[in-house]
């Protein structure tokens, strides 16, 4: 087993590797860039290294910086995590010639897998189902001729992909020269690699992937599926496990078809075979992930193995403890990402300080996150900030728990997909499981109603009724509703005004008292709409509101 193992990475993946080493007795090494000089995973990190400045061009994707601090700390693997470096083929041939294990497949199993053209071909050869189309597209009437062979609308993908970069939908023969230029340009400039074939478009296409491990000795198996068809830009925000509907005879298919994947390119370690199913249930090969996923532990929940660590074992040399028929699938997991982000305004990020973070707790709730309060969220990074994994023992019992956790889980400072993950919780089409991978678009698009006038007074002579009642003889504050508009609250005994406009009030406060004022001044957030509330951060602490009566 290793002594000490290097994480490339950052954030909660980092953080939840520093869990996996701590908890198997093998040293840490974090490297952070110094926009994370405060992180949590260089904190918890048994050492940490600074890789180089904010730019992750010149910290966290810098190969030669970290193949040499691997060296400089003695460190005898590599957990690359996900995202960054973790199926860069280049990378994971630097470490090893340096001596150094990757935990990870081979250089040349990523490099043949993240190419998405030669994967194609290799599934087929494997006997595994594959979407129509597939071959590279250089000659825009070539590219015509396939498209109108296979009938708009079609996909202009870019062959070494991911995440939705490169990608491009086409409803006819006049979007077409456009679409395969900007997509041959944004793969070139994202992965280095303009190369783009066309794929025939699968019409309300659920997105299911399956978890696969595989030891060196050549033994694979498959660890069930993962449902992860509720996206925004082709990105995934709600992960399950089991997948809705999904019977035995068709897990034991499509698991079978993933383990085919694996062992036709030999591989060792933890990865993901994704597929598409369309409506008719008819399935097929979207891509392998040679990585572990963000999503792994709704996997972990289910079937009780811990991901991480064998994935590290593995990469150790030592054989899988556990065959086919011992996986089981038990109860239902259900993993939400939460991002700094603005989902009313496009899901744009929205970067600064963590004001306040009151996280969720109980039995079968499980927080995965690099940040905590008084951290600021950066813009230079992804901007997943945490995620929250439920396990219940039905699908129905674990929509509520996450429902709950939702409600409970208040974070102040910066806009984050909390609220409209609550709304996703209450869609009924979400919760009877008939979605695809177009729900955002046809079920969630409406942006919430903006705040009343009435409203907004409410909660603005609420925290300055609360701070009157905390400062004993200060009466008159100046608050800031998200930033943007500063309104003067005055309080005298029972009646309350805000700007001049006198606000009938009846608050139930739940929380404890609110920070002092500095000069009788604060910055007032709203957080997130609730059913018959508000949660309401103020300065570095958060108080949900309840309001029962306006103006």
């Amino acid at each position: 087993m290793f002594k000490k193992i290097l994480i490339a990475n950052r954030g909660e993946i980092a953080v939840r590797v520093v869990r996996a080493c701590r908890e198997m007795g093998i040293a840490s090494v974090a490297i952070y860039s110094e926009a994370d000089v405060d992180s949590i995973h260089a904190r918890m990190a048994d050492e940490a290294v600074c890789c180089g400045p904010a730019r992750a061009t010149e910290s966290y994707l810098d190969i030669e910086k970290i193949v040499s601090i691997a060296r400089e700390t003695g460190a005898d693997a590599v957990h690359p995590g996900y995202g960054f470096l973790s199926e860069n083929a280049d990378f994971a041939r630097a470490v090893t010639e340096a001596g150094i294990t990757f935990i990870g497949p081979t250089p040349e199993v990523i490099a043949a897998m993240g190419r998405k053209i030669a994967a194609r071909e290799r599934m087929i050869a494997a006997g595994v189902p594959v979407v129509p189309g597939g071959d590279r597209v250089e000659d825009p009437r070539e590219a015509l001729r396939v498209a109108e062979e296979m009938g708009f609308p079609v996909l202009v993908k870019a062959s070494a992909g991911g995440g939705g970069r490169g990608m491009r939908r086409v409803e006819n023969a006049g979007e077409l020269g456009a679409a395969l230029e900007r997509a041959a340009s944004e793969a070139e400039a994202a992965f280095g690699d303009g190369a783009i074939y066309l794929e025939k478009f699968v019409d309300g296409p659920r997105h299911i992937e399956f978890q696969v491990m595989a030891d060196a000795a050549g033994h694979v198996i498959h660890l069930g599926e993962r449902e992860c068809s509720i996206q925004r830009r082709h990105q995934k925000l709600i992960e399950e496990s089991p997948a809705y509907g999904m019977t035995p005879e068709m897990r034991d298919a499509m698991g079978a078809a993933a383990v085919r994947a694996a062992q036709a390119v030999g591989y060792v370690g933890a990865g993901t075979v994704e597929f598409l199913m369309d409506s008719s249930g008819a399935w097929y090969f979207l891509e392998m992930n040679t990585r572990i996923q963000v999503e792994h532990p709704v996997t972990e929940a289910v079937t009780g193995v811990d991901l991480v660590q064998t994935q590290i074992r593995m990469a150790a040399g030592e054989d899988l403890e556990i065959a086919q028929e011992d996986v089981s699938l038990d109860g239902h997991a259900i993993e939400a990402r939460i991002y700094a982000e603005d989902p009313d305004k496009g899901f744009i990020p929205s970067p600064g300080p963590i004001l306040a973070w009151r996280v969720p707790d109980g039995k079968g709730v499980r927080l995965d996150s690099g940040f905590e309060g008084g951290q600021t969220v950066t813009p230079h990074y992804d901007p997943m900030i945490a995620k929250l994994i439920v396990h219940a023992e039905t699908r129905e019992a674990a929509i509520e728990k996450l429902a709950s956790a939702l409600e409970t889980f208040v974070i102040a400072g910066i806009r984050t997909g909390l609220p409209f993950l609550r709304r996703v919780c209450e869609n009924e089409v979400y919760r009877e499981g008939r979605y695809d991978t177009a729900f955002i678009d046809d079920h969630m698009s409406a942006p919430l109603p903006p705040i009343d006038d009435a409203t907004r007074d409410v909660i603005f002579a609420a925290v300055g009724k609360r701070a009157s009642e905390e400062r004993t003889g200060s009466t008159a504050f100046t608050v800031a509703l998200q930033k943007s508009e500063a309104l003067a609250v005055h309080v005298d005994a029972d009646r309350i005004t805000v700007d001049g406009r006198e606000v009938a009030l009846d608050v139930a406060w739940e929380d404890g008292p609110i920070v002092e004022l500095a000069g009788g001044a604060g910055a007032l957030t709203l957080v997130a709409r609730k059913k018959g509330g508000y949660d309401v951060g103020l300065r570095d602490r958060v108080l949900r509101v309840k309001c029962e009566a306006s103006a």
